[in-house]
């Protein structure tokens, strides 16, 4: 388990989300329209509301194609239970397809998938102890890259590094019935351009790594941890990460903004975004219900937050 210390209030709730999600009810897509509780989280901001997914994790945009894509965990995210799905969202907020990628059809594994990255046309997804690689114009599976030999336990969040590398978190947790479990290692690996595996960096300095993002202009990976309070900073080579800023902890996602700048999920003071302006955070959106791995639509200037376990999709004009 997880020291009691690292185990705050706020993540203890996320996981009781994250549990509870997999059995709540069934919800429609709707049409986008913003839902009558955005008043109270800064409702000028929000654009759309969208319901009807289930455990929703990460949203990516994929901009070729002028979609985001939400990958649905649809129950425990430990279970191998191949009931996992990507939906595809319209900028407007309509539905264009929610089970685009359907575990369990059409030669599709896909258990319960959690971040994303593109590399061409190809769409890499982390799913516990693979990354799965699929045609990201047709939904159809390439093939997958299986790290259960290196004894993966939850593989988290993807990012692609500007020498095309994918980087993957292994948060090295387990979600149980009775809670979570953290048997380890804490671990980033790395798929290189050529397919070969190797662990980029490990430890338990890393405390649970959870979102991730390349960060071209340092030439490095940012991480944020679940159990941990800091921001962290790898680049490739080092043995450990560096601490960027002290935050308040339970992270989940992390994105990159111009100049340095990068916004950030999770927190322990509740669900909300932050904006790190190169030399504080900041929120920018508050009194969210566990917000996951975040995305950005970078040419509308959107800031896209998977609630995980509303099973919605919020999307917010992000401040200037």
């Amino acid at each position: 388990m997880l020291p009691t210390k690292r185990m705050s209030g706020s993540m203890l709730v996320a996981i009781v989300a994250l549990v509870s999600a997999a059995c709540g009810k069934k919800e429609r897509p709707n049409t986008g329209a913003a839902d009558s509780t955005a008043g109270s989280r800064m409702a000028d901001s929000v654009i759309a509301t969208v319901s009807g997914f289930e455990t929703p994790e990460s949203v990516f945009d994929d901009v070729a194609r002028d979609v985001y894509l939400v990958s649905n965990i649809n129950g425990n995210p430990s279970a191998k239970d191949n009931n996992g799905f990507i939906a595809r969202l319209r900028p407007d907020g309509t539905v264009d397809s929610l089970h685009f990628i359907q575990g369990g059809r059409g030669g599709v594994t896909l258990n319960a998938p959690k971040g994303m990255a593109l590399t061409g046309d190809s769409l890499w997804v982390a799913d516990i102890d693979a990354l799965r690689i699929f045609d990201v114009t047709t939904g159809r599976a390439l093939g997958s890259v299986d790290f259960a030999s290196r004894h993966a336990v939850f593989l988290n969040d993807v990012a692609r590094a500007s020498d095309g590398s994918i980087y993957v978190t292994d948060s090295g947790i387990r979600i149980t019935a009775t809670g979570l479990e953290h048997p380890g290692p804490d671990r980033v690996f790395r798929v290189a351009p050529d397919g070969a595996v190797t662990v980029a960096v490990q430890g338990a300095a890393l405390e649970g790594p959870n979102g991730i993002t390349w960060d071209s202009a340092g030439n490095r990976l940012l991480i944020v941890p679940l159990a941990g309070a800091d921001i962290l900073a790898w680049s490739p080579g080092d043995s450990a990460p560096s601490v960027l800023i002290h935050g308040s902890g339970d992270f989940d996602g992390v994105e990159m903004l111009r100049g340095g700048h990068f916004v950030v999920s999770g927190g322990e003071s509740g669900g909300a975004v932050y904006l790190y302006d190169g030399k504080t955070l900041r929120a920018i959106a508050t009194g969210l219900t566990s917000p996951a791995d975040i995305g950005l639509d970078r040419k509308r200037h959107r800031l896209l937050i998977p609630l995980l376990s509303d099973n919605k999709v919020e999307i917010r004009l992000l401040p200037r």
